[in-house]
């Protein structure tokens, strides 16, 4: 019992030191790729910066773009998270409404608004940026499924939802970089949502009129 106990607690501070420094890495990559530049920045930068050695580097990260898009994966994490969080007796467009909406909010933030400026502007990472959107819609489509209770009827349902949803927040992440700049997050999110809501219903009308 004892010789278990102590490997847990050794799995556990090993598990905890591979977290502090995946985070030292991605901060201290994240700072001078602000600071100078994606293209700028080299590995050779950021493990100096992290006081770690290249190799160390690879470990987490294959290369500087995941680095950048590290940020994403932990957006969509909370993004499902979020959706768990809702009411279970809500209807699926509320819950996903609000939920996209307070974790969009939580992201835009100075370096999260930083980053998006910084992807915008570096032809490499926009490229990449779009894959981004693919990952958004699987992830939402399975945490809207686990809210119907993985009922296999519900699955074309939640996947046409979360391919709508996550459609509309391309649009709206194209559209924020030629916002004013007085523009409201919260304001913003919620004219988007009120504009796809509306545009899905004049669809849906022109459906039901069809030859």
């Amino acid at each position: 019992m004892a010789e278990k106990k102590r490997t847990e607690t050794t799995e556990g501070r090993r598990e905890r030191k591979r977290r502090q420094t995946r985070a030292r890495i991605e901060n201290a990559a994240m700072t001078l790729f602000l600071q100078r530049g994606f293209e700028a920045t080299t590995i050779e930068d950021i493990t100096e910066a992290a006081d770690v050695s290249k190799r160390s580097f690879f470990d987490y990260f294959p290369s500087k773009e995941e680095v950048v898009f590290a940020w994403q994966d932990a957006f969509a994490d909370r993004l499902m998270a979020a959706i768990a969080a809702r009411p279970t007796d809500e209807s699926s467009v509320t819950a996903v409404e609000a939920a996209i909406t307070a974790t969009v909010i939580a992201a835009v933030d100075e370096p999260g608004l930083a980053l998006g400026d910084l992807i915008h502007r570096t032809p490499a990472l926009k490229a990449r940026d779009q894959l981004k959107y693919a990952k958004l819609e699987q992830k939402l489509a399975e945490a809207l499924l686990l809210r119907k209770g993985d009922d296999p009827l519900e699955r074309p349902r939640m996947r046409v939802l979360a391919a709508i949803v996550i459609g509309a927040l391309r649009v709206g992440a194209e559209l924020w970089q030629q916002r004013p700049p007085s523009a409201s997050p919260q304001d913003f999110a919620r004219e988007i949502f009120a504009d796809l809501w509306k545009m899905l219903a004049e669809f849906g009308e022109e459906a039901k009129t069809r030859r």
